[in-house]
């Protein structure tokens, strides 16, 4: 009898399956999550068929560069990510149980990358016993109700709140693999030489991130009208300046994000024009974290990075208008 009662009994699917499907119905998109999780986006949209085979109900709304959550999708993904979070807290209790303290930190997936993951190193060395957890999201997450201890977030000083930590502002100027500077064949002295060369730039149809766009800058340093050689359109700015990097075009660099690229001679600054932002880089702490002394050390290595980070970029030098009149008003994002 108790045999046949778990044959009988539903499977539920694997822990690996919900999070494939949490990360690729919070972000709606397979190779962000795909991203996320440090797995092809091939992979889960695998995983994503598997669970819709052993549900019995599409999850997801597949269409041309796009994708949306059907009724079923939208109810299962609140469970999905209730039970996810309430298996995250019961882990975070036993590691306390253990001597180990964790920290949730969220941020987008351009500043894990480029500025944040690179110098965590350097908070691990000096407190081994902190696990420091990182989850990369474009949504602008309610910290107290997901658990989540530290916000790291690119905005206005009107939407960033009266308890943030201004981290740094931000400047933007072209960037480009020093292999493009170097050929004879297509100058790249001023602006008006970027029409010889292919333009990286972000897939932005609402235009959500004017401050990034190469029309708007044009535009802002008089040259509204210049028209480059190519483009290529990316779906993310942390994949932007890995192709910089490689050589494939010349991309529009954010200080201080490109600084450490700058730094190892992985990018150069062609010619000296900046704009600045309006915007800036704060950290957010959740009120049910701010007693806790590895929050507080954490926000206190924060601004000590930051400072370093918001020193000159190396070879360049602000010049021109400010693009702050451009900026204001978009969510905060990064």
């Amino acid at each position: 009898m108790n045999k046949r009662n778990a044959k009988a009994a539903p499977r539920l699917p694997s822990l690996d399956l919900l999070k494939g499907f949490e990360s690729a119905a919070r972000l709606l998109s397979f190779t962000r999550a795909g991203a996320e999780l440090h797995l092809t986006q091939s992979a889960v949209s695998r995983q994503i068929r598997e669970l819709e085979e052993q549900l019995g109900v599409p999850l997801f709304v597949r269409r041309h560069r796009a994708l949306a959550l059907t009724d079923a999708g939208h109810a299962f993904y609140a469970s999905a990510a209730q039970v996810l979070a309430t298996m995250r807290a019961a882990t975070d209790r036993l590691r306390a149980l253990s001597g180990r303290r964790m920290l949730s930190v969220t941020t987008t997936n351009s500043f894990a990358s480029l500025w944040l993951i690179p110098r965590l190193a350097g908070f691990s060395r000096m407190h081994p016993d902190v696990d420091v957890r990182i989850t990369a999201d474009t949504r602008i997450q309610d910290l107290e109700r997901e658990g989540i201890d530290i916000a790291l977030r690119y905005c206005p000083p009107a939407m960033a709140g009266a308890d943030a930590v201004r981290l740094f502002g931000e400047r933007v100027f072209p960037v480009c693999s020093p292999r493009l500077v170097a050929d004879p064949r297509r100058p790249l002295r001023e602006i008006a030489d970027l029409r010889h060369h292919v333009l990286l730039r972000m897939d932005d149809p609402e235009g959500l991130s004017p401050w990034l766009n190469w029309r708007s800058w044009l535009e802002v340093v008089g040259h509204p009208d210049l028209r480059p050689a190519g483009s290529l359109v990316f779906s993310g700015y942390e994949q932007i300046i890995p192709a910089a990097i490689a050589g494939h075009g010349v991309a529009l660099g954010r200080s201080p994000l490109v600084k450490q690229a700058i730094a190892a001679g992985e990018l150069v600054v062609p010619f000296r024009r900046e704009l600045d932002s309006s915007r800036a880089f704060y950290a957010l702490v959740s009120p049910a974290a701010r007693d806790r002394d590895e929050v507080s050390a954490f926000v206190l290595w924060l601004k000590d990075e930051a400072a370093e980070s918001e020193s000159a970029v190396p070879g360049a030098r602000r010049r021109g208008r400010s693009a702050k009149r451009r900026t204001r008003g978009a969510a905060p994002t990064a």
